[in-house]
């Protein structure tokens, strides 16, 4: 009888999404029952998605700007940023766009170029609100330029959601803006949630911080040293450096590591720091593990090779249990975007870093897919309103990962996982339909364990009057 009520409650489960009525509420510290869900089923013709040649519908819109590095030394992020966005813009359009105000509206995507620079970026936010319009400022690369899209948020009273800038302080109580929603994981989450992992693993001891100059880096550092201190008392922090961004050299760095005796390093590097960080220390004949977020990308992973990637250890926003594919829906979403990447796409989204869309590219995508879901049940570009939908929401991803946005600092709540990297024929334990891998010229992320969320929630700050006497969930 048992097996039979909950086959009859999935149904009904399954029956609800189907038919768009939304998902019942949940308490806060329940990730299991969304408020809304990203369906497959309800995709639209996606055939016609090109990135490098996107369609972008003009006028009466819903309109999002962009804000990141589509230039300078961080272009690259900008192109991983666009694919994402684009994406489920072009699939909601495809739908018919989304009811708000009344009418009909299509999502239109606008690069807006930062160059990795905090005057560029302020100025291209101003010309986006004034003169385009827009909706939303989503961003970006580098916690320092998202600062500064938060505060042109806030000073005329536009959301601004943060997908992809990880630091705690932007949602303190001296940055906190009720237009700004932080999405994605934060530094703080992923210092204790890696700290967790080893602590109970138990088996490597000595660390070793190398991590990128700025506000960004200092924060991913204070994340594991916290973490280490709550879940790995025993632990030993064996140095800990800071390099400027878009270091070419980094032989100094990697000699004194060298001689430390670190069993892993960790870092919050992100590209191009992040590959040259590992392709030189390979070079230098350091074969530690790096506990890391953004050593992914698979060109140079490609490079590296087999040997020399395998026992990297990721701490992921989008991985879940193995193995990956749980579902046909999920294998549906998957197939759309790989086989168009086979078939379509041209340089520069014909590699190997588009070949999935899973990872951070899947990770940007789903947060954006929330981002349309919540202005779709405001049924209005209104901030007020958004605001009044976006708080306390749970968002249930095309993987099945569910986020809860905490209501009085705007910070996602999530389970996060940590995947170790493993050569080709050991991927099958993720990677669980043909061919069996995710790729053959370089170790990847497969197994994976759970970080609940209760272990690594969000940082608080007591100073901010929304949350005082309220716990980790927002209760």
């Amino acid at each position: 009888m048992r097996k039979v009520f909950w086959q009859l409650v999935t149904i009904v489960i399954a029956l609800t999404v189907v038919l768009g009525l939304g998902l019942p509420q949940a308490s806060a510290g329940d990730l299991s029952k969304p408020n809304a869900a990203f369906d497959v089923n309800k995709m639209g013709d996606m055939s016609g998605f090109d990135p490098g040649n996107p369609v972008i519908p003009t006028g009466d819109t819903i309109k999002i700007a962009l804000v990141a590095s589509f230039s300078g030394p961080a272009a690259l992020v900008g192109q991983i940023y666009f694919i994402s966005v684009q994406w489920a813009a072009h699939d909601i359009n495809k739908r018919g766009g989304i009811l708000v105000d009344g009418k009909k509206k299509l999502v239109q995507v606008i690069k807006a170029d930062h160059m990795s620079k905090p005057d560029q970026c302020k100025k291209v936010c101003e010309r986006m609100v004034l003169q385009e319009k827009v909706h939303v400022l989503w961003g970006t690369d580098g916690s320092n330029l998202m600062k500064i899209i938060n505060e042109t948020a806030n000073k005329y009273k536009v959301i601004a959601q943060n997908a992809a800038s990880l630091t705690d302080d932007l949602q303190d109580a001296t940055n906190f803006s009720r237009y700004a929603f932080m999405s994605s994981f934060s530094t703080d989450q992923i210092g204790r949630g890696m700290a967790y992992y080893y602590g109970q693993r138990n088996k490597e001891k000595k660390f070793y911080i190398l991590c990128q100059d700025y506000m960004f880096g200092h924060a991913m550092a204070a994340g594991f040293k916290k973490g280490l201190k709550e879940y790995y008392p025993e632990a030993e922090l064996l140095g800990e450096d800071y390099h400027k961004l878009f270091l070419t050299d980094f032989a100094p760095y990697l000699t004194k590591i060298k001689a430390s005796g670190a069993e892993v390093v960790y870092t919050g590097d992100w590209i191009p720091d992040a590959a040259n960080l590992l392709k030189q220390s390979r070079q230098m004949g350091i074969t530690l593990p790096f506990a890391h977020i953004f050593l992914d990308e698979p060109n140079f992973l490609h490079e590296i090779g087999v040997e020399g990637t395998k026992g990297l250890v990721q701490l992921s926003q989008f991985y879940t249990d193995n193995p990956y594919f749980k579902t046909p829906a999920q294998i549906k979403y998957y197939k759309t975007w790989n086989d168009l990447w086979k078939t379509k796409w041209q340089a520069p989204f014909n590699t190997k870093l588009f070949e999935h869309g899973g990872g951070n590219i899947g990770s940007y995508t789903q947060q954006t897919y929330w981002l349309l879901s919540v202005i779709e049940r405001a049924g209005s570009t209104d901030p007020e309103k958004i605001i009044k939908v976006w708080e306390g929401d749970k968002y249930k991803f095309e993987n099945g990962k569910v986020l809860q946005m905490r209501a009085c600092d705007h910070k996602a709540i999530q389970d996060l996982y940590v995947a170790e990297f493993v050569p080709p024929d050991e991927q099958k334990v993720d990677f669980n339909i043909p061919p069996y891998h995710w790729f053959t010229g370089c170790s990847y992320a497969a197994p994976s364990v759970k970080i609940p969320a209760e272990k690594a929630l969000p940082q608080m700050d007591e100073k901010l009057d929304r949350c005082k006497g309220k716990n980790g969930w927002g209760e």
